[in-house]
């Protein structure tokens, strides 16, 4: 069963905008944490940010905070990244990810927590 699909990966020059969508499952979206990480080679893969969808609170890693903003479209099982102001260091592979929750505070940006893992999509940023 596919869990997470990832889409919206492309190559966008700095300072540019690009979103990411993520469609999960409907057993993988409802009550739910779905975090955002991202890796490049040779580097571990770390957090990005992450949205519970039992209340909607939102956490954004210190590289992103203010140009990163996570969104929900409810009726399509989506969570959408929207990505401003890019950088080069912003260039990976993008994953998604999940893993159930019960109540509805932060969610956590350890990859061990999370379940499931969708494929990935890239990002390029630059000139």
């Amino acid at each position: 069963q596919v869990r997470l699909v990832e889409s919206g990966g492309a190559s966008v020059q700095p300072g540019g905008a690009l979103t990411l969508a993520c469609v999960a499952a409907e057993n993988t979206y409802t009550r739910h944490c779905l975090g955002w990480f991202r890796q490049t080679p040779g580097q571990e893969r770390e957090g990005v940010a992450t949205i519970n969808t039992l209340g909607a609170r939102t956490f954004y890693t210190v590289p992103v905070k203010g140009r990163f903003t996570l969104s929900l479209d409810n009726a399509k099982n989506t969570v959408y990244l929207q990505m401003t102001s890019l950088t080069p260091q912003d260039t990976a592979m993008y994953f998604c990810a999940a893993y159930p929750v019960y109540l509805s505070g932060h969610c956590s940006v350890q990859l061990s927590d999370y379940r499931y893992w969708g494929q990935g999509t890239q990002v390029n940023v630059s000139s």
